[in-house]
């Protein structure tokens, strides 16, 4: 069979009515009307029907098609002809027309599958079939077959044309494509690295990249001017949504530039992205501070889709004779709340009382909270009688309050702890409450970010990493109180709600690069050991440059609005950061672990928890955290040794080689004549006492993300 005459059969049309064509693809569905066989032929480019009938296809080729099955792959030949009015799919590109086969070749067959591909209907008014709900793990142990789904194609089709887009966009304003290494030295951003074993240098190792922060700026020294790259970024992160341990980073370095350079090509190159997804920016994008986004949004990603914004009232109580709120004030604390216009009726007095101010806020971080409500041209509350009629009107002038309105205020000692409660709380109120306009994007450059951040230790750390310039350069870098106060010369960008990324005008000066290092607390020799190559370079005339990075799983994800980045992934990790289609990460052998030097490395020291697994009960008990006493240990191993006795005798009576364990279902049992009543210590909390956090008489855990 000769491919080269094939044609894709999502590219067939009106036009090809009476042509004989060769099409190869998928199975995607079929249906047998007595002899009359009707298939969803599907490829790469889409899905055309094809007809097996007794009174064209010769008779062979009729009975290998009725033994056809979901995902065999098959060519066919065949003449295009228009479909019998009344019968045209609406549900397919190619719905107005379908393929009488002559010829059929199966050319690999398929097993039973674990989930349904196919999610077209073959009948106008059908319901589509949808592999949506089945459990993600199962999708990606059977990616290939998850990527043959239309949905997943569709993504990974305009990924690439977003990529293409990027590509021509840059180059076409002279930027260069130049590839970083993958195995490099590594240094400290932030997040733990990847490491990787050298085989010729026992005991070393290479780190596989956060990002290519070092070797842009050594290709800024080195002349390149303007770089970018594609590039696949490393990061051993505690797990969030949204997040891969692997992941795509567009990255951009440019020489001889300040920041307005960055924000007109990032804002053009945007604009073009997203518009592959069908969606407009505005230009230009709004910019604001990072204190002036914490201040009124409670957070440095804003989502300015909707008002909400957050209002300091902390000067209206000065006087107050609210006790709650004078011991806060006269510990130097702060008062802000929200304005929820008009949503009194959807916010009742039990809401306000028993789900926000006793639940909600408390899981965001604050104690509590205020609420009062704007009834015919007055405030009212549970505690508006605390307030003197001063400090209402003066409320209402603030907040700009008209009926219907709902006001909800924290007061904490700490201004941090009021802004990053009040944060998470807008969008939980803009959420509840419908107020984020569907199919709306906000972007937003978040600017001026502080340059360190305190640490626990008295210290401080760089809050992006130690190469971004600072606003001034005049610090004393063992002022712990004037390094707090530097801002640095970054800018994020932010689009509803969302960091899509972000970069920094770089230091380019060798003695001030030597402060900044100096104010983090590393060394000379610490400094050398780390940075000694990059810092060499700066003796060399390095450019004045900046630099950008975009995570692209992210911007893809929203521009095709998916659930999730691992939609526009061809190959993801899971929300575990493991791979269900290859098993990674898995062991490996002693042998390659010696090939590499790993066996005993560190020393005759034994790992922790190793001395425990001597002993089956003390291994049990460091696993799974649980103490055992004294007292309690011949019992449980009087139980264990019942159990390993009991599986025994069930599997040899199944006649199998291994004990099979076979867990008893949950049920309440108690001893005859007992009856229920609640403990003790219960009822003092002292049950209780040893929980991370307790809503209501229960265990406190943590919320489900996804």
């Amino acid at each position: 069979m000769l491919f080269s005459a094939r044609l894709f059969c999502g590219q067939l049309s009106p036009d090809d009515v009476g042509r004989s064509v060769l099409l190869a693809g998928w199975v995607d569905a079929f249906r047998d009307h007595g002899g009359l066989m009707f298939v969803h032929l599907r490829d790469r480019s889409g899905i055309v029907q094809i007809v097996f009938s007794p009174e064209i296809a010769p008779a062979e080729v009729c009975q290998r098609a009725a033994a056809l099955h979901a995902e065999y792959c098959i060519a066919v030949r065949g003449e295009v002809r228009k479909r019998l009015a009344g019968t045209e799919n609406p549900n397919i590109e190619t719905g107005s027309i379908e393929v009488l086969v002559t010829e059929l070749t199966v050319l690999a067959e398929s097993d039973a599958l674990p989930f349904a591909v196919s999610d077209k209907a073959m009948v106008a008014g059908a319901p589509s079939t949808s592999a949506d709900n089945v459990a993600e793990d199962l999708r990606l142990q059977y990616r290939y077959l998850d990527l043959r789904r239309p949905s997943i194609r569709d993504n990974l089709i305009l990924r690439h044309r977003i990529f293409q887009c990027v590509r021509e966009f840059l180059d076409s304003r002279g930027f260069l494509e130049i590839e970083t290494p993958v195995l490099t030295v590594s240094t400290p951003e932030g997040a733990r690295d990847y490491l990787v074993p050298s085989r010729v240098h026992p005991r070393s190792f290479y780190a596989l990249p956060q990002s290519p922060q070092i070797f842009k700026q050594l290709l800024m020294v080195g002349g390149m001017e303007r770089y970018f790259q594609l590039a696949r970024c490393f990061r051993d992160e505690d797990l969030r949504p949204n997040r891969q341990p692997e992941f795509t980073q567009l990255d951009i370095e440019a020489s001889f530039i300040d920041e307005e350079f960055f924000y007109e090509l990032i804002e053009e190159l945007a604009v073009k992205m997203f518009a592959i997804g069908g969606i407009a920016l505005r230009r230009p994008f709004p910019r604001m501070t990072y204190a002036e986004a914490i201040e009124t949004t409670g957070t440095d990603r804003p989502d300015l889709r909707f008002g909400l914004r957050l209002v300091d009232v902390t000067d209206v109580f000065s006087q107050t004779n609210y006790s709650i709120f004078r011991q806060i004030l006269n510990r130097g604390g702060c008062i802000k709340g929200i304005n929820i216009q008009g949503q009194s009726g959807k916010l009742s007095k039990n809401v306000l009382q028993n789900e926000y101010a006793r639940e909600i806020v408390p899981s965001f971080g604050a104690k509590g909270m205020t609420w009062m409500r704007a009834v015919d041209g007055s405030l009212e509350s549970n505690i508006a009688q605390f307030f003197s009629r001063r400090e209402l009107d003066s409320l209402r002038k603030r907040f700009d309050v008209a009926d219907g309105d709902v006001l909800i205020m924290i007061a904490d000692p700490s201004r941090a702890v009021v802004t990053s409660a009040l944060g998470p709380l807008r969008l939980h109120l803009a959420n509840r409450l419908g107020l984020v306009p569907a199919d709306s994007y906000c972007p937003l450059w978040v600017t001026d970010f502080p340059l360190f951040e305190a640490t626990e230790e008295g210290g401080v750390t760089s809050s992006h990493h130690p190469f971004t310039a600072p606003n001034r350069t005049d610090f004393d870098p063992n002022n712990r109180e004037e390094l707090l106060k530097l801002r640095s010369r970054a800018y994020d960008l932010v689009v509803n709600g969302e960091e899509l990324g972000g970069g920094s005008i770089r230091i380019n000066d060798r003695q001030l690069q030597r402060k900044i290092f100096a104010a983090l607390g590393l060394t000379e020799e610490e400094t050398r050991q780390k940075f000694g190559f990059f810092l060499r370079a700066f003796d060399f005339g390095a450019p004045p440059h900046g630099g950008l990075a975009l995570g692209m799983d992210r911007a893809v994800s929203m521009i095709l609005q998916t659930p999730s980045i691992r939609e526009v992934i061809a190959f993801p990790k899971n929300r575990s950061a493991a791979c269900p289609l290859t098993g990674a990460p898995s062991a490996v052998s002693r042998e390659q672990l010696a090939e590499v030097g790993l066996l005993n490395l560190g020393g005759p020291d034994a790992l922790p928890g190793t001395a425990l697994k001597e002993n089956r009960l003390d291994h049990l008990s460091w696993v799974s955290r649980i103490g055992v006493a004294e007292e309690e240990r011949a019992m449980i191993e009087d139980v264990l040794a019942q159990a390993d006795e009991l599986a025994l005798l069930a599997s040899q009576k199944a006649g199998a080689e291994q004990p099979i364990y076979s867990v008893a279902p949950v049920v309440n049992r108690t001893r005859p004549g007992t009856e229920c009543q609640r403990s003790e210590r219960a009822r003092t909390g002292e049950l209780l006492a040893g929980a991370p956090a307790v809503k209501g008489n229960y265990f406190q855990v943590g919320s489900i993300l996804e």
